[in-house]
């Protein structure tokens, strides 16, 4: 479909077919770069680093599983390794979180040790029995007890028990010891050990539980747009009834296990390791009461003041529960864009553990010990991957919006909506696939040039942090703070600069001039549906987690005397915010799609014969009722020069 200008001069939509593909340069110079991306790889694969990466190497250059050749001037090189498939860390927990490695010198053993080694002549009878030397190669396992240098060459004791990684042949530990002092290293503010170790404890005891509150929060969400579809008209309400019960019985009973805790802590009929979990259990309930306390006050006392409002979007709403019973498949939409990302990431983190890899071989001096870099412009390839994550990243987000926009834009402008398609969201893809893929790739690399320049101030910004003076502190936040306020504007503006293009397949600045300009025109309405509609979108969310929340107090209540509450619940919490906003933002995309093609629709109709609205009436109702003075609309409104063109087609 198409908004055409007639003889007479006046507008009028036409069923068109005609597309024409946008942005066609973007579309090259995208194909150019992530050909670019692939070149990276294929480099790292055809300089062996694929091969030392799966196979593994150790400190001497010499990669396990294979002969080698000597390296000069590295005594310990040269080694056969055909034997020796596993490579062991002397010290797996020393961990180099600013060069992003284990720091140890690494062997190409014959078998990771199963069991605890406490001592070294253990370490001694482990090598006799199973042929596995577990010091350097210079050292035979007859002198691991005697040797001057054991504390250097052989593991630092007590040797954990370990396991090699699935397609990675690296013995790992499986105690938790060492994660917990790998999480040390990034929570400086805990200056006692012991509670980080009785967190990790916890974790690890409650993740069954916290699997299931996982896939409890999914069908929450899922739930939750079977709600959205069918009873639209009542959602909003039972939305607003229902996370004022869940925040004040949460309050509740938070208080409640708050003073039940206490009660026990001070009783002290538990054991000294009990006792300590007891208090800090007791610590986290008190945070978590209070803040859940202001929360609900403030929530309260917002949807007080928001009352009338909150009734203007049942209309919304409802014409957007008949979308997706029309467009079903919309309901996936996040889960075929998650695969896509997760798929990208997994492929982005092997290129990246690739070019750890790659590079020339540099003895260290000072160690005498080989590594891997990448020397030269060559160094500059893992800049050019970093740059290939965000922009790919965004490009499969801005796919996804471009889909979700031309399924409903033909959605609202069909009339007889029995006539449509089985499938229009696999037309839609197959529309923008085939046309405006140029589009996508110059709105998502717009989102990259203003996020980048954020992502490197805020990295500056930790690791100056505590180093620089207050001034040059103030200035670094606030930079980053508008950067990240112009990426959202302009991450709106696209979403939107997608819909113009799904209606009037222009490229991506005619659609973002046009479709800027319908939201200025329409600026009070905008503010409406993105405050009201947006609120209750969000109150869905909290329903969602404090469910979940709720659950996990319940269920991790049953654990209290070995588990700690503090992480498992705040991850828990985060999963199921996280899988709610995915799932809710789709319905979000629909309503602000919803609402262009309305303010297109009522530029170009006025209800008259042969001008008859496309739009639903209860659509229609809500956005007059939002506005302060009823909409008047007439034959002298002053037309709009944009979102149409003669010949012009939509989705």
């Amino acid at each position: 479909m198409g908004c055409c200008q007639s003889k007479e001069g006046k507008r009028d939509w036409k069923p068109l077919e005609d597309r024409s593909c946008t942005d066609i340069p973007w579309l090259l110079l995208f194909m150019l770069f992530c050909l670019g991306m692939l070149c990276i790889c294929g480099f790292a694969i055809f300089t062996g680093a694929a091969s030392r990466l799966i196979s593994g190497y150790d400190s001497y250059g010499n990669t396990c599983g294979q002969k080698n050749t000597k390296i000069e001037g590295v005594e310990l090189s040269g080694q056969d390794m055909r034997e020796k498939n596993y490579v062991f860390f002397l010290e797996p927990c020393n961990f180099d979180l600013i060069n992003r490695k284990i720091k140890s010198i690494a062997l190409c053993v014959f078998q990771c040790p199963s069991i605890q080694l406490k001592t070294y002549y253990d370490i001694k009878q482990f090598a006799l029995q199973n042929g596995s030397e577990l010091c350097t190669y210079d050292i035979t396992p007859a002198r691991y007890t005697s040797h001057s240098e054991r504390a250097t060459k052989c593991p630092k004791l007590p040797v954990h028990a370990s396991k090699s990684v699935p397609l990675f042949h690296r013995c790992i530990p499986v105690e938790i010891d060492c994660y917990a002092e790998f999480i040390q290293a990034f929570v400086t503010f805990v200056s006692d050990n012991s509670v980080l170790h009785r967190i990790t404890a916890g974790v690890m005891a409650s993740k069954e539980i916290i699997m299931g509150l996982c896939l409890l929060a999914l069908a929450l969400s899922l739930a939750m747009m079977v709600v959205i579809r069918y009873i639209s008209r009542v959602l909003v309400w039972i939305l607003t009834i229902l996370v004022i019960i869940c925040s004040i019985g949460g309050v509740g009973v938070l208080w409640w296990l708050y003073a039940d805790h206490r009660k026990a802590l001070n009783s002290n009929t538990t054991n000294v390791f009990g006792k300590e979990v007891e208090a800090d259990n007791v610590k986290a309930l008190l945070i978590y009461a209070i803040g859940a306390t202001v929360f609900t006050v403030v929530l309260l006392l917002v949807m007080f003041f928001m009352r009338k409002r909150v009734s203007l979007t049942i209309a919304l709403f409802h014409v957007a529960g008949k979308v997706f019973i029309h467009l079903p498949l919309l309901v996936l939409q996040p889960f075929w864009t998650f695969l896509c990302l997760m798929l990208f990431w997994v492929y982005w983190i092997t290129v990246l553990l690739f070019l750890g890899t790659a590079g020339q071989r540099i003895k260290n001096n000072s160690t005498n010990l080989v590594e891997y870099k990448l020397a030269g412009p060559l160094q500059y390839m893992v800049w050019y991957h970093a740059v290939g994550l965000i922009w790919i990243s965004e490009f499969i987000l801005a796919f996804q919006q471009m889909t979700v926009a031309g399924a409903v834009v033909t959605y609202y402008f069909t009339r007889n909506k029995s006539q449509m398609t089985s499938i229009p969201i696999l037309k839609a893809m197959g529309r923008t696939l085939r046309y405006h893929l140029g589009t996508l790739a110059k709105g998502s690399f717009i989102i990259t040039l203003v996020k980048i320049p954020r992502l490197i101030l805020t990295y500056i910004h930790t690791q100056l942090k505590g180093k620089e003076n207050a001034c040059a502190r103030c200035m670094v936040k606030c930079c980053v703070c508008c950067l990240w306020c112009l990426e959202k504007c302009l991450a709106y503006l696209n979403q939107n600069a997608y819909t113009a293009t799904a209606i009037n397949s222009t490229n991506f600045c005619t659609s973002a001039r046009d479709a800027f300009v319908i939201l200025v025109e329409n600026a009070l309405r905008v503010a409406t549906i993105n405050t009201v509609g947006d609120f209750v979108l969000f109150l869905g969310k909290v329903l969602i987690v404090s469910c979940t929340a709720f659950a996990g107090v319940l269920a991790l209540n049953y654990q209290r005397e070995y588990t700690v509450w503090v992480l498992p619940l705040l991850i828990v919490c985060l999963f199921a915010f996280l899988v709610a906003h995915c799932f809710l933002s789709v319905f979000e995309n629909v309503v602000d799609v919803l609402f262009l093609c309305f303010a297109v629709d009522t530029k170009y109709n006025d209800g008259s014969p042969g001008h008859e609205y496309y739009m639903d009436k209860a659509l229609m109702e809500f956005i007059e009722n939002s506005k302060t003075g009823r909409y008047k609309s007439g034959g002298n409104a002053k037309e709009m020069e944009s979102m149409t063109h003669r010949g012009g087609t939509v989705a």
